[in-house]
């Protein structure tokens, strides 16, 4: 088994989802994009401007979509990673989602989120005890369902790994990678 879900959706960051998913083929891992339906998503850049207080966007590239999550068996992946953009926050209210989401969780599979991925989770009602990192302005949605907020490049909470935005690639996707790899050896793959 070396399946591993990105869940994107339109106006998921580029760096967030492209960065792990090069790492991943990189690491002899089978990367599948998953989103509400299969087809081409439109992809965004974001940053905080010199001078800004909010995040500017423009458009990034696209990814094409390989699954639809209701179609997606968790059992045939090895672990999931939760992108981060603006997609997370109307991916979240997705039922099938959801049934993904707790299913990796309550099966302690590895799990890699960044900036607004981090609304998937806490909507599915997994972050409760957890420690995670997250862009500081999603703090909130962590805290209210139950998490606590860490300011730091990679935050590792038993099966989970997260980082604040894509600043952070280079500190949280390795760790998340090796727990990958524990867990295919684990499974004699």
């Amino acid at each position: 088994m070396s399946k591993v879900l990105i869940i994107v959706g339109d106006a998921t960051e580029t760096v967030d989802t492209l960065y792990p998913f090069y790492r991943l083929i990189e690491g002899g891992f089978q990367p599948v994009i998953a989103a509400p339906e299969k087809r081409r998503y439109q992809m965004v850049l974001h940053e905080v401007k010199p001078g800004w207080t909010i995040t500017k966007e423009w458009e990034g590239y696209s990814i094409e979509a390989e699954v639809a999550f209701s179609e997606i068996d968790p059992d045939e992946y090895l672990g999931i990673f939760f992108s981060g953009g603006r997609a997370p926050e109307y991916l979240r209210y997705d039922e099938d989602l959801v049934r993904i989401t707790k299913h990796f969780f309550e099966q302690n599979k590895p799990i890699g989120s960044v900036c607004h991925g981090v609304e998937i989770p806490a909507y599915a009602d997994c972050v409760r005890g957890r420690r995670m990192a997250t862009v500081p302005k999603c703090k909130f949605d962590l805290e209210v369902c139950g998490g606590t907020f860490v300011d730091e490049p990679c935050v590792i909470d038993r099966n989970l790994v997260s980082g604040r935005t894509f600043h952070d690639n280079g500190h949280f996707i390795g760790p998340w990678i090796a727990l990958l790899d524990e867990a295919r050896k684990a499974l004699g793959a």
